[in-house]
């Protein structure tokens, strides 16, 4: 019998083993409770008495006896033996003592040993005014009480304690673990701690490789639930389908497709050169711009289609599946044709504030993008080249100032996704700002023009690892690079 105070209780030691036993993480901890006979007077001791009874986070205050914790001779009373028995738990320092487990049994108005060394004058006074009876009673934490880092601690070798590995990205129905090396024995037993403790996951992986495809696919490994990876993934008031398998999707970005969606005009041109799913340009198409979305993932575009669709986005967001940056040097010409094909769309315009009502909406459709969107971290950077000639290149036909004479022209603001990776043992560790000019420096190579440092805009998106900071820099795209020849 566990003599731990509730505050600091953990699950038993079960160390070393790969398989769970749920059965062995039972732990049980005597209390002592005060028996109220009429249920009206819990909440009178309690009104004036809260602090007197067990205030620990998950432990309830007021339990419900069981019939044979209760004494036979209180039964007896008339009414008793069909009434739900409820008690109130005193603080856990009023501890069970030996003296208390001997002698309560044989007197039903046995008092705590401890009793006045903890509980305040006027609370025991209260409790003899309310007819209070003093009962031990036994908690019961079993497997489904302890949280999945108090199971894996009592669980995972000493020598594995420091980073208990509870964290994942959960996407669907579907837990993304990314488990190190010296965890990966224990997957099956991580999995299913994950699964058990977090009732709206069915599968749970874990990374095995790198993100080193051209897709940024990567291999997994179900380690616990059912090998289902079609998921359904609700973000920016859009619902998206696809097999995670397949495609890239990371639910940790949904904040920064939030904030670079934030910035885009309601009936501006949007372009995505990556757009994988779309997670960019259907929330996009749902505010009213007017998007095209590419992507080189036969998988993604297939489900980049279907979520289209699902969203009911189909007449402002256009489908392409070519590489990125043949997509970025055909894009204005697309643009343009498309401009002149349709000239407006009528959509059906999403409710706003607390309006129920739909109304059609006529979104002219520009002849220039106002914005791309590259979020390919791992090697976006390198597709920035394909901005040199933009404007000049696809309409050769037409002079600069014939050009800036279109209807709608505009310089696009390019928003690039970069991971600007550092060595740890570089010594001092670069600063922000020193990792901001290394990324100047390669953008510089790429446009193979001097555009000035001020005129990046730099926003931290996340630490993907100590060294790998993600970056999104954005910039309006340089005349002379959009005209250069």
């Amino acid at each position: 019998m566990s003599t731990t105070s509730l505050e600091s209780i953990s699950p038993p030691i079960c160390r070393g083993s790969k398989e769970l036993d749920t059965s062995a993480f039972t732990l049980k901890k005597s209390i002592w409770t005060v028996l109220l006979k009429d249920p009206k007077n819990i909440g009178l001791f309690l009104a004036s008495y809260r602090k007197e009874a067990l205030s620990i986070p998950r432990i309830p205050f007021i339990e419900c006896l069981d019939k044979e914790e209760v004494p036979s001779k209180l039964l007896e009373e008339p009414g008793m033996r069909n009434r739900s028995l409820k008690a109130i738990i005193l603080n856990d320092k009023l501890t069970v003592t030996d003296k208390d487990r001997i002698d309560s049994a044989a007197s039903i108005n046995y008092r705590p040993e401890m009793l006045h060394d903890v509980l305040s004058k006027e609370c025991i006074e209260c409790i003899d005014r309310l007819g209070g009876i003093y009962r031990i009673h036994q908690l019961v934490f079993n497997y489904d009480f302890w949280k999945a880092e108090e199971i894996l601690k009592s669980i995972l070798p000493d020598d594995l304690q420091g980073d208990i590995p509870t964290s994942f990205t959960k996407t669907g129905h579907l837990a993304h673990l990314n488990l190190k090396d010296e965890y990966k024995p224990y997957d099956a037993l991580i999995g299913q701690v994950i699964l058990d403790k977090n009732p709206s996951i069915t599968t749970v992986v874990d990374k095995v490789n790198s993100i080193e495809t051209k897709y940024r696919t990567f291999k997994m490994k179900v380690i616990a639930g059912d090998p289902n990876f079609m998921v359904t993934q609700r973000e920016s008031d859009c619902e998206f389908t696809f097999d995670f398998s397949k495609v890239y999707w990371n639910s940790r970005l949904s904040t920064e497709h939030a904030r670079l969606i934030d910035g885009f005009r309601k009936g501006s041109a949007v372009c995505d050169a990556m757009a994988g799913v779309g997670p960019f340009v259907i929330p996009a198409g749902k505010k009213g711009c007017i998007a095209f979305a590419n992507d080189l993932n036969p998988e993604a575009c297939k489900y980049l289609k279907q979520n289209i669709e699902k969203n009911k986005v189909g007449k402002v967001v256009t489908p392409f599946m070519l590489d990125g940056a043949e997509f970025i040097k055909q894009s204005p010409k697309l643009l343009m044709n498309y401009a002149r094909e349709h000239t407006s769309v009528r959509v059906t315009a999403h409710p706003t504030g607390h309006s129920k009502r739909r109304k059609i909406e006529e979104i002219r459709i520009p002849h220039f993008f106002s914005d791309y969107a590259m979020n390919l971290p791992g090697s976006a950077i390198t597709f920035v080249s394909a901005y040199i000639g933009l404007l000049s290149h696809a309409f050769p036909s037409l002079t600069k100032e014939q050009i800036k004479a279109l209807p709608d022209y505009t310089l696009p603001i390019i928003h690039v996704y970069h991971f600007e990776k550092f060595s740890p043992t570089e010594d001092p560790e670069p600063t922000e700002d020193e990792l901001h000019r290394r990324v100047h420096k390669k953008i510089i190579e790429q446009l193979n023009y001097k555009i000035p440092f001020e005129r990046l805009s730099f926003h931290t998106v996340r630490k993907v690892a100590p060294t790998k900071p993600m970056f999104c820099i954005s910039f309006e795209l340089p005349e002379e690079v959009a005209f250069a020849k």
